[in-house]
């Protein structure tokens, strides 16, 4: 198997769509098509299950993934140590991000890259399901992920960011003719659950599983990432609620965000595991010190 028909493979196993995977890639979907059907007939078994509605992975296809894993990580972690050799570059931090605000944090990139100019640093989008998946893997070292963190394996660092929360609704939502809402809307309306269940605890901080009255909220149709969240609430089968910096990166025609004004303040915060902190990890959690938390307004 070519290293590029691994990447095909992985990309799909994560993303499960044969069209965001070739955006990712920048390929055609015939193309993840052809190679997925290629590495079928070379082992003689599915491994994805295709439907209409959804794509999974079968078991052999979970074996493969986890297989795979560590050596094209493994494979690309060699090339980027050469490349940053050359450039003088001797290390670098790995830095994941829940959230979508990138550019809102760059004050903190800039200033780890100024003090430390011989470690390089890579900002990567990661994931809310199987959210603590890539520490535990050492694809990344640090996370930014919304706060309580209580992972027995994992160190919760400094706060690097605040944020108000709004509620995601259908542009042409009953809701939308009100200025703001309040958590008891979610009991009414039903929100989404991550196609991968994360803990409870971790879930319930970002959308509760009761009102502040008691009522419980009900988990409608799965998701997997954030395209389906839109997809899904842009067609009024659910409303959801979201960190306020959404309002900014992810404007779309059929969405509108109402601020929900009952709703505590969203914090996202460095995470990291335990037992791999480094001196890397300590510089960039005293940067995040030294300047104070970001607060969207």
């Amino acid at each position: 198997m070519e290293l590029r028909d691994i990447e095909i493979f992985l990309t799909l196993a994560e993303e499960l769509h044969f069209g965001r995977t070739a955006v990712r890639l920048r390929i055609t979907p015939a193309r993840v098509s052809q190679v997925i059907k290629k590495q079928e007939r070379r082992i003689g078994a599915d491994l994805f299950e295709r439907t209409s509605r959804a794509v999974r992975l079968t078991p052999l296809g979970e074996q493969l993934r986890d297989d795979l894993h560590p050596i094209y990580h493994g494979l690309k972690e060699s090339v980027e140590r050469a490349r940053r050799t050359a450039r003088g570059i001797t290390r670098v931090l790995r830095v994941g991000m829940i959230p979508s605000n990138a550019h809102d944090l760059r004050p903190f990139w800039d200033a780890f890259r100024s003090r430390h100019p011989h470690w390089g640093l890579q900002i990567r989008h990661a994931t809310f399901v199987d959210p603590f998946g890539g520490l535990r893997r050492s694809e990344v070292d640090i996370l930014i992920a919304w706060l309580p963190v209580e992972e027995p394996d994992l160190t919760v660092g400094p706060v690097i960011c605040t944020e108000g929360r709004v509620l995601a609704v259908a542009a042409r939502h009953q809701l939308t003719d009100r200025g703001s809402v309040s958590l008891e809307a979610l009991a009414d309306f039903g929100v989404l659950a991550s196609v991968v269940p994360v803990p409870q605890y971790w879930e319930d901080a970002f959308v509760p599983f009761h009102t502040p009255n008691g009522r419980p909220i009900e988990r409608a149709p799965v998701i997997a990432n954030l395209d389906e969240l839109y997809t899904i609430v842009g067609a009024g089968e659910a409303v959801n609620s979201l960190g306020d910096h959404v309002t900014r990166y992810h404007a779309r025609p059929g969405i509108s965000y109402l601020p929900i004004h009952d709703a505590p303040p969203l914090r996202w915060g460095l995470v990291w595991r335990s037992d791999a902190e480094n001196d890397l990890i300590r510089a960039f959690a005293q940067v995040v010190r030294d300047l104070g938390v970001f607060r969207e307004s």
